[in-house]
């Protein structure tokens, strides 16, 4: 399952991916992204909350890929990533050197609290 959240007033779209994701989702999650993408303004936020999932279909990584490739066009400058637990990191540590600029921020944070914290800065 997935979900996508847009926030305009704080420039922030949120990715949530829970329970046992596959390709056909992840595809689907793909066209809601495109679709957000138009109303947010270059240096916006994206926020991707792990917390619930639990699998992630390998074949998955060429959609995450697009998506990353497709914010870091939209002109995303900050990338939060809640993982609570680090075994779900589904490798977009390593997708973000090769579809994100080098001038983008990732943090990983272990909450949402976490991330919220972060939110609260000005962005990086």
């Amino acid at each position: 399952m997935f979900g996508v959240a847009l926030n305009q007033d704080e420039n922030t779209l949120t990715i949530s991916y829970s329970g046992r994701v596959t390709l056909d989702e992840t595809h689907l999650c793909g066209e809601e992204v495109k679709m957000a993408l138009p109303i947010l303004e270059p240096d916006f936020r994206l926020v991707v909350d792990l917390t619930g999932l639990e699998t992630m279909d390998l074949s998955c990584s060429p959609c995450l890929a697009n998506i990353m490739e497709r914010c870091n066009a939209a002109g995303v400058a900050e990338v939060l990533r809640i993982i609570p637990d680090p075994s779900r990191d589904i490798g977009l540590q390593i997708l973000s050197f090769f579809h994100y600029s080098p001038d983008v921020y990732v943090h990983t944070c272990g909450s949402l609290a976490e991330a919220n914290e972060l939110l609260e800065k000005e962005p990086a």
